[in-house]
């Protein structure tokens, strides 16, 4: 079956930068998009980068454009998200979702597999 597993959070001073990695499992194909989304607590889910695959269409919410890139490795079903110039306020469990729709989207209804997250903190 599909999984997908994310790393890379960790403890990161105001300004600083992390690099999560998401990998992909249990499919045939290469067709497909991936979604970054993170949840602070308290907070609603919030999508923040999108890509499909292979094509490497990309989007951003606002609040992080200009701060995150998101980007892919196909050979190895692999999905990043770079995190630059991190503020407080990016603290939050980040997960990756899959949809084998191609679709650039925030809407966290058309994902159909979730990764189990991975904590980033950005703290002084």
């Amino acid at each position: 079956q599909v999984q997908l597993v994310e790393s890379g959070g960790d403890l990161v001073q105001p300004g600083g930068s992390l690099t999560l990695s998401c990998a992909a499992s249990g499919f045939p194909h290469g067709y497909y998009s991936i979604g970054w989304f993170r949840q602070a607590p308290g907070k609603e889910r919030e999508g923040v980068a999108c890509i499909s695959v292979p094509d490497d269409m990309t989007d951003y919410a606002d609040s992080v454009k200009g701060r995150f890139t998101i980007s892919s490795e196909n050979a190895v079903a692999t999905v990043y998200l770079k995190l630059h110039s991190l503020k407080p306020e990016d603290t939050a469990v980040y997960y990756c979702a899959l949809n084998f729709l191609q679709d650039l989207t925030f809407n966290s209804k058309e994902y159909d597999y979730w990764g189990q997250g991975t904590q980033v903190t950005v703290s002084s």
